[in-house]
């Protein structure tokens, strides 16, 4: 075993109880027999990517939804597994650890013995590069002992989060091969699971015999679709940050001095600073989709938020509380086109001593109105993805400084006269993401482990293991899987039909929805929290008592359970077809006829690629 990692941690009484607790199976987990229903072939949810998507992807493409069925379900056409033969499962920590993540070990390795003793789970140590060399640790009871409900990503650990070139993906298939695995389950977010796709149809295209599973476990909460409502890590990573943002806020209230800049993880998507916020209610929100949306510029940002200090001032408050996503950089459109000019010179093989002298006049002249300490975080290197190495670009110091020139100047001109500006920066990240997990994600996580058993036992390559109705209790929770490429979409460059689809398919991070309802109870609430200091503190992670199974507002306000509205559809579908026989009344044939134009003239209206047109990258 590497040194580096599965060693024992030592465990605290409340710990210890905690690992004790085993999560409640949703009904349709229980028992020994697998009972799977399948539905119809699946296509994407952008149509004019559905051909492209199926030309890259002609082995898993277009396969069915899975229905996972109670035991007492009433399904004729559901297949029944009862024989479960051992199996050799390899399992790896691809995407940035998150809370939870060891509970999907655990779940899986749960489900394997349950089914058959003798099958053995295989965790590959050190991430994908421990997985490319057949580094393993055979995962017992034993070795989970100290790790149930814990979190971090240390059982295993990570490295790089890449399988994705030629050598990688030839080097994942030698080692599936060579340890004769019947399945390979990656855990990991956008990146990690639009990886996972790829090699699934690898594997099926040189006839592989190991079946690739992912699972949605990311603290960002931006793997977000039709078939996964949330990441396993969200939850706790917003109950975390938002007790220590109430904690400033509170702070803030007390010395009434002080403007807190907190920047929060999150990568592209604002998911989690918006939920912090509804938690918490600071005093502004500066989210990265409404400000890629109106195209705000830096001193846009700034004049906003000296605004609010301004307006505070006129009733005699000199402090507040200001969340910023870490994706903010790349949403702010000129420093996201000048990041786009130090990438492509990086790329280029230009040193980052020599950047500098390389740009075009106009990104020159914006590098060097920056200060020293963000000019050198700009020209970090990219990570895996081309993105900018987001948690090391200190945006909250950036916009404090600025603010903090622009009331110092308007306090010079007399058109601010209220006390001295003070701005203290913060950024949370680290502290929550190596939280424990909530009890919600210790639950959620458990169930997708041992979905992932029955989506193995049914043969299943390519497919997420997914968890619908998450906002209700466990018992209620529905569970199945989802292809893969049912959840890619194609980037583009303009808008329209005649928009030109660029790159390779991928499962691309989900923004905030400016239009959907957790948004707009931000919205309705905002002016209050601006004003009026209605700081709430929800209090630490609760295991057990009257906060424990409180869910975020991300999950509760939404309402996305699009396997039950699946199944209803069959119901409705079965019901017609059951009323409308030949023999029926010329009156019913009629109605039926008129109701299905309609509902179909409609669905072909919504789903035309002109109604799906993405705004331009």
């Amino acid at each position: 075993m590497n040194s580096d990692f599965g060693v024992p941690r030592e465990l605290s009484e409340l710990q210890q109880k905690r690992a004790e607790y085993l999560a409640e199976l949703p009904p349709c987990l229980q028992g020994t027999t697998v009972r799977v229903e399948f539905g119809d072939s699946t296509t994407t949810a952008d149509p004019s990517s559905a051909h492209v998507i199926s030309r890259a992807f002609p082995h898993t493409f277009g396969q069915p939804l899975a229905h996972f069925l109670r035991a007492t379900a009433k399904v004729p056409d559901a297949q029944i597994i009862t024989e479960h033969p051992p199996m050799r499962v390899g399992i790896v920590f691809s995407g940035r650890q998150s809370p939870g993540g060891h509970n999907v070990v655990w779940g899986l390795h749960n489900a394997l013995k349950i089914h058959n003793p003798d099958s053995v789970l295989l965790g590959f140590l050190g991430g994908t590069e421990g997985f490319f060399a057949q580094k393993t640790l055979e995962i017992t009871n034993d070795v989970l002992s100290t790790y149930k409900n814990q979190g971090g990503y240390d059982l295993l650990g990570r490295t790089k989060d890449q399988i994705r070139t030629t050598e990688q993906v030839n080097a994942a298939m030698t080692t599936c091969r060579a340890l004769k695995l019947d399945g390979l389950v990656i855990i990991g977010g956008v990146t990690s699971n639009s990886d996972a796709a790829q090699l699934a149809e690898t594997f099926a295209e040189s006839k592989c015999p190991t079946k690739v599973v992912g699972v949605p476990v990311t603290l960002n909460g931006d793997l977000k679709n039709q078939f996964v409502e949330t990441n396993v890590g969200f939850d706790t990573v917003c109950r975390v940050n938002s007790q220590l943002i109430s904690n400033v806020c509170t702070d803030a209230l007390s010395a009434q001095k002080y403007y807190y800049f907190i920047r929060l993880m999150g990568r592209k998507a604002s998911h989690v600073a918006l939920e912090c916020a509804l938690q918490s209610h600071p005093n502004m929100l500066i989210l990265g989709e409404e400000v890629a949306l109106s195209k705000l510029t830096i001193f846009d940002i700034t004049k906003q938020i000296c605004d609010a200090v301004q307006a505070r001032a006129e009733k005699d408050k000199y402090h507040g509380v200001i969340l910023i996503p870490e994706g903010l950089v790349e949403s702010i459109p000129e420093l996201y086109a000048l990041l786009q000019e130090i990438h492509g010179l990086h790329n280029q093989g230009v040193s980052t001593e020599n950047i500098s002298s390389h740009l075009s006049p106009w990104a020159s002249a914006l590098f060097e109105f920056l200060p020293p300490f963000i000019r050198k975080q700009l020209l970090l290197l990219p990570e895996s993805d081309d993105s900018a190495q987001l948690s090391q670009i200190e945006t909250e110091k950036l916009l404090a400084q600025l603010v903090e020139k622009e009331m110092n100047k308007r306090m010079k001109e007399g058109t601010y006269k209220g006390k001295k500006f003070n701005a203290v920066c913060h950024f949370f990240g680290y502290q929550a993401r190596g939280s424990v997990p909530s009890k919600f994600d210790c639950d959620y996580a458990f169930v997708l482990g041992h979905i992932c058993y029955h989506i193995l036992a049914a043969g299943l390559n390519g497919y997420m293991a997914t968890v619908t109705n998450l906002k209700h209790p466990v018992h209620k929770w529905r569970c199945g899987a989802a292809p893969l490429t049912a959840m890619m979409t194609v980037k583009r460059y303009s808008r329209g039909p005649g928009s030109i689809p660029i790159g390779k398919p991928a499962i691309h991070p989900a923004s905030v929805d400016l239009k959907g309802k957790v948004y707009e109870l931000l919205r309705q609430k905002a002016p209050s929290f601006l004003m009026d200091d209605l700081y709430r503190n929800p209090g630490p992670l609760q295991f057990d008592g009257p906060g424990a199974d409180v869910k975020t507002y991300t999950l509760s306000v939404e309402d996305q359970d699009y396997m039950g509205r699946i199944k209803k559809l069959q119901e409705y579908l079965d019901k017609v077809r059951s009323i409308v026989k030949p023999g029926c009344s010329q009156d019913v044939l009629k109605a039926a006829l008129s109701s299905m134009a309609s509902v179909t003239d409609v669905l072909s209206v919504m789903t035309a690629p002109s109604f799906h047109s993405q705004p331009p990258l």
